[in-house]
């Protein structure tokens, strides 16, 4: 055994999820990226479906998309590095439009953020005239532009309720879209994007987990099916999700998500059994602690907007911000 990496503050947080001869791997990209971020001023924000070494050895600043738009307002850095996907790095962006934005990887899309494009909302548009869109955050800066104010999973129903309006456009999350109308007297129209890693779910999986682990607790992000939801004890955005299991803990809980946020809230609970039968995502999963380091080392891939959209995409997001 490695005794300095039994002692290392990092290995020990994560060493509930991580073999210490899966950490001795990351070890090098860690402490280089650790010392990058020192001399180039810079922060890295990642998301809840982030892998361990990068969420608990190297982000800066971690949550769910709500979280990460809201904290990007504040970074005082030169540089911030998108662990994440690109609709958040443009997020990141729009917030910090004299920082440098960075994502290291190019080809970390989303499938929400591509079923949508700012014709199909011009479409929308002409075909329910005067009712507002609402544009959930996993779209791309255009189609945000083309919006009247965005959402994330976390704050949906407030924003729907805050418009003070009988029917709403909600953009592009189906389901999301569908589980958000159970909740409220709001008529919501939506369109039928969906995200390919909570799609996968149904309603006898989360049947067959019960029988499978009695007592279990399931805890199901809305962007899964309705009938999942409706199955489920819990729905919620990742970080209510988290603050449930840190809140009630449970002894034993299934959270219906991406596979990576298990083991990071793993991390913070050692006395609750997670199950995990869950679903990559593939996007998520191309950002890397080799490319973060590269990304900091060349300063790729930098992330621009056109400025045709930026001011407008910006409203959006700050409006929701303002909810």
């Amino acid at each position: 055994m490695n005794s300095l990496i039994s002692m290392s503050p990092l290995y020990e947080r994560v060493r509930r999820v991580m073999p210490e001869a899966e950490w001795l791997s990351h070890e090098e990209d860690v402490e280089a990226i650790l010392d990058l971020k020192r001399r180039r001023n810079a922060v890295i924000l990642a998301h809840n479906y982030q892998t361990p070494e990068i969420f608990h050895g190297v982000a800066d600043i971690v949550g769910d998309s709500l979280a990460l738009a809201r904290k990007a307002i504040d970074v005082e850095a030169d540089v911030i590095v998108m662990a994440g996907v690109h609709f958040m790095a443009e997020t990141a962006k729009l917030l910090n439009p004299k920082k440098t934005v960075l994502i290291p990887d190019m080809a970390a899309g989303c499938s929400l953020a591509e079923s949508i494009t700012p014709k199909d909302v011009a479409l929308l548009r002409r075909a329910h005239p005067g009712v507002p869109v609402i544009t959930y955050v996993n779209t791309s800066a255009a189609v945000k532009a083309a919006s009247d104010i965005c959402c994330t999973s976390g704050n949906a129903r407030k924003v729907v309720e805050s418009l003070g309006v009988p029917k709403v456009l909600m953009i592009p999350d189906e389901y999301l879209a569908q589980n958000i109308a159970r909740e409220t007297d709001v008529e919501i129209i939506a369109w039928r994007g969906h995200c390919e890693v909570h799609e996968l779910f149904d309603a006898q999986d989360v049947r067959d987990l019960r029988e499978a682990h009695p007592g279990v607790i399931v805890l199901a992000h809305p962007e899964c099916p309705p009938e999942v939801v409706a199955e489920a004890d819990f729905a919620g955005s990742t970080a209510v999700m988290s603050d449930y299991v840190g809140e009630r803990k449970p002894a034993r809980v299934l959270l219906l998500t991406e596979c990576s946020m298990s083991d990071n809230v793993a991390v913070d609970h050692p006395g609750v059994e997670f199950i995990r039968p869950c679903n990559l995502c593939p996007h998520m999963k191309r950002i890397t602690l080799s490319n973060i380091r590269q990304a900091l080392e060349e300063n790729r891939y930098e992330v621009t907007i056109d400025p045709a959209v930026e001011q407008r995409a910006r409203l959006a997001v700050e409006r929701m911000l303002e909810v």
